[in-house]
């Protein structure tokens, strides 16, 4: 649990782009301005086994470009496996919305009644010297395909996601979303 408390300690909190965005807008680069608020919810999730290690956590993003903006909020738990720090998604659970889901709206929700997201494959992260790398590659339907890399360490979370379709991308950037801790 040691190394799964040190990634945690990571990644939870409150994050933007700010700086990274401002670059971008100077040079002239269609980026989006983006926030992770990061919380761990375990306390709202009730019949965890006893012997429970993992750690649930919302994952509430916000991406503003010209069109608006657009939230994305996560379900996930982490495990600590071999050395590693695995993400499983869940389903939101029922009775949330998926376009207002965030840690200050769920309720206390039953461990038993949690559903594994089955289109997302579980990323498994490696530390190497405080950072932490790690990705996925899911097939959403037989023509979606989304990636997932992300590196994290105590200056950032880097964050990579494309979604292509046919082949196509669809969603992404060039470069990986760079958030910071907000002070």
């Amino acid at each position: 649990m040691d190394k799964l408390n040190r990634f945690m300690d990571i990644i939870t909190g409150e994050f933007n782009n700010t700086e990274q965005y401002e670059e971008m807008k100077k040079s002239g680069k269609d980026f989006p301005y983006a926030e992770h608020v990061n919380s761990v919810c375990n306390d709202k999730i009730i019949n965890l086994p006893t012997d429970f290690k993992g750690i649930f956590m919302v994952e509430e993003s916000y991406y503003t470009t010209s069109a608006g903006t657009h939230a994305s909020p996560h379900l996930f738990l982490f495990t600590e496996e071999e050395g590693a720090v695995k993400l499983t998604s869940y389903d939101i659970p029922d009775g949330c919305d998926k376009n207002s889901f965030t840690y200050q709206k769920l309720p206390c929700v039953d461990y038993n009644a949690l559903k594994v997201s089955e289109k997302f494959t579980p990323a498994v992260y490696i530390e190497n010297d405080g950072t932490w790398e790690g990705g996925s590659t899911s097939m959403f339907t037989p023509v979606v395909k989304f990636t997932l890399f992300e590196r994290f360490s105590e200056d950032c979370l880097e964050v990579s996601e494309t979604i292509e379709v046919n082949g196509k991308r669809t969603f992404g950037y060039d470069e990986p979303i760079i958030y910071k801790r907000k002070d």
